[in-house]
């Protein structure tokens, strides 16, 4: 079973301005300074930033537990002419659900000179065994990045 799961978030900062942060490193690094009990701790284990670099992502815990989750990806893609930015799951999150291939996939689309949208989008694959843990795909933590970096990026725009 395949199946694709997207949502766009509009962000009050200029495209540009959010792709720099969207591209490479400084987005695991933005959102462990600013956002570590919200989204989780993020780790770069290997690479610079480009194709190939391997980011693991420790998740808080869920409320009423001691510990939380983790996932590990690999950067497969990342575009600059098209603001694109694509990893795949290799250990962890959903793949220890049972997946057998998870990407993720994140656009920054220009709607004007100061805004911008963020796309987020999360296509698996699943064996149809597993059809009921396709319900816990959710973009909701990516949407919840995109707020976050964007109200970070439209706050402290000045000293950028």
């Amino acid at each position: 079973m395949q199946g694709q799961v997207s949502k766009d978030t509009p962000v009050g900062v200029p495209a540009a301005l959010m792709w720099d942060v969207y591209r490479g490193l400084e987005l695991g690094r933005l959102v462990d300074k600013i956002a570590p009990d919200v989204l989780g701790r993020v780790e770069f284990l290997e690479g610079d930033g480009g194709v190939g670099t391997i980011a693991k992502l420790t998740f808080p815990p869920a409320p009423g537990s001691s510990e939380g989750g983790y996932m590990m990806e690999r950067f497969t893609k990342v575009d600059d002419e098209n603001r694109v930015k694509e990893t795949e799951l290799i250990e962890g999150g959903y793949k220890a659900l049972g997946f057998d291939v998870v990407r993720i996939r994140l656009e920054i689309i220009e709607k004007d000179s100061e805004s911008c949208i963020v796309r987020s989008s999360i296509e698996y694959e699943v064996d149809d065994k597993l059809a009921d843990v396709v319900s816990h795909v959710s973009v909701k933590p990516l949407e919840t990045m995109a707020e976050i970096v964007g109200k970070h990026l439209t706050q402290n725009r000045s000293t950028l």
